[in-house]
């Protein structure tokens, strides 16, 4: 069996049309779901790229790998194995479409990096840039005789959201986004000291905060079409019925709804709810999944799936497989109670149940003057907007004791420090435009992941 892992970075669940965004944004990962499973409520607690993509990777948390920052310079410990890694040992061909580089290479045997181009209306044609690296690794891996292992990274939400012709005027349906006109709320986000200078580069003179909204969409729109190009090179080759596709995202992304304009910092699920969607031999077609997981859980669920069934354990991993829920075999899911941090641009940790969100900040003031200890009532505030830290001081404290009981907990069990009191943050400024593009297949010290 072979396996494609594809990972939308900063793409929010909430925002592709298979989980009921308004919007057509994902008409063929809509089709994609359609053929296997789709987790509704899949979460991605340690953000942002580095922390989320290294605990994808290993099936471990931060506490476990220690990697809690963007482009930090803690590395990943060598005894702590990839899953690349793990099945390039057990005969995989191991190949990616990426450019993370450092210990996300780890165990690759191909590893194909991409510099995408702009397009004449002033878009960026990134997925077209992931999509040539794609196929010529899908190309390589059907050419041998082995199980293949793919890792595809496509970054088309990521800020700066220019999406090329014809996407680029997809979604927006107001007149003129530069109007001299104060149309709704531009003013601080151009404002915003930390990101200012890079969204004037980016934005220009837009006014209407719609408008970057709705190209956040769009570069969506765009990058679905692109993976369409995968999923049939799939078909042509004859691989897809041996082949499970696992579909997911780093974290998500802030598009105005807690002033934390086009990033992802906060521990909102904004940032924390991304897509899971799996299609394969035996997965079961057209099934929705509503049960919490985590992004941890995606190795595990991989390994188990290609008979590895009791590596994961072996290996002391903090992901669970997710094969029981495929199966419908439980009523619980792995992510009831969740662990979350930050400590990019803010050092925040934080813990979501289904009935309460806490964050915590580790220094205070942060960056947008937000106060210390934030609660919200997920059932009645699923948007996280009323803040009832000074009403319920008595859930306030459970569930700090309840989270600094687990930070004690993992501490013992790894004989590691507490990386988020042990790391600093490692940004405070965004540079141009250019930042997030990578120079010769590397991230840019100053992208904010």
């Amino acid at each position: 069996m072979n396996v494609i892992l594809v990972s939308l970075d900063t793409t929010r669940a909430d925002h592709l049309s298979c989980y009921r965004w308004p919007r057509l944004t994902s008409p063929h990962l809509d089709r994609l779901a359609e053929e296997g499973i789709l987790f509704e409520r899949c979460f991605s607690p340690w953000i942002p790229t580095h922390p989320a993509h290294t605990s994808l990777f290993t099936g471990q948390d931060p506490m476990r790998h220690q990697v809690i920052a963007q482009g930090g310079k803690a590395e990943l410990a060598a005894e702590i194995p990839t899953l690349a890694e793990l099945l390039r040992d057990r005969g995989y061909f191991t190949a990616a479409a990426d450019n993370l580089g450092r210990w996300f290479s780890r165990g690759v045997a191909l590893y194909r990096t991409y510099r995408w181009t702009h397009d004449p209306s002033g878009g960026w044609r990134k997925g077209e840039a992931v999509t040539e690296a794609a196929l010529e690794v899908l190309n390589a891996a059907a050419c041998q005789d082995r199980p293949f292992f793919l890792f595809l990274h496509y970054w088309d939400p990521h800020t700066p959201y220019l999406p090329p012709s014809p996407f680029d005027r997809l979604f927006y349906t107001g007149d003129d986004p530069d109007a001299s006109r104060d149309h709704r709320g531009m003013a601080p986000v151009l404002n915003f000291p930390p990101f200012g200078g890079y969204f004037r580069d980016w934005m220009g003179d837009v006014t209407d905060i719609e408008f970057p909204k709705a190209q956040y969409d769009a570069e969506i729109a765009y990058m679905d079409a692109c993976l369409q190009h995968v999923w049939t090179r799939l078909e042509e080759l004859n691989l897809a019925d041996r082949t499970l596709v696992v579909v997911t995202a780093d974290h998500g992304e802030e598009l105005d709804e807690h002033q934390m304009w086009f990033d992802h910092h906060g521990l909102y699920d904004t940032n924390l709810h991304i897509p899971l969607i799996l299609r394969g031999p035996d997965i079961p077609r057209g099934a929705r999944v509503e049960l919490p997981v985590r992004l941890v859980d995606v190795a595990p669920t991989i390994l188990s799936y290609l008979g590895f069934e009791g590596l994961p354990a072996d290996l002391g991993l903090v992901g669970e497989s997710l094969l029981p829920a495929l199966a419908g075999g439980v009523d619980r899911g792995t992510g009831e109670t969740l662990y979350l941090t930050e400590c990019t641009w803010m050092r925040k940790r934080g813990l979501r149940t289904r009935e309460w969100k806490l964050i915590v900040a580790r220094d205070h003031p942060d960056i947008h003057g937000r106060p210390p200890v934030e609660l919200y009532h997920l059932p009645t505030d699923p948007g996280e907007q009323r803040n009832l830290a000074d009403e319920r001081p008595d859930v306030v404290t459970r569930l700090k004791a309840d989270l600094f009981a687990w930070v004690a907990r993992r501490q013992r069990e790894t004989g590691l420090p507490d990386p988020i009191e042990a790391q600093e943050i490692t940004l405070r400024q965004i540079g141009g435009k250019t930042a997030p593009r990578p120079p010769d297949g590397k991230i840019a010290p100053s992208s904010s992941g």
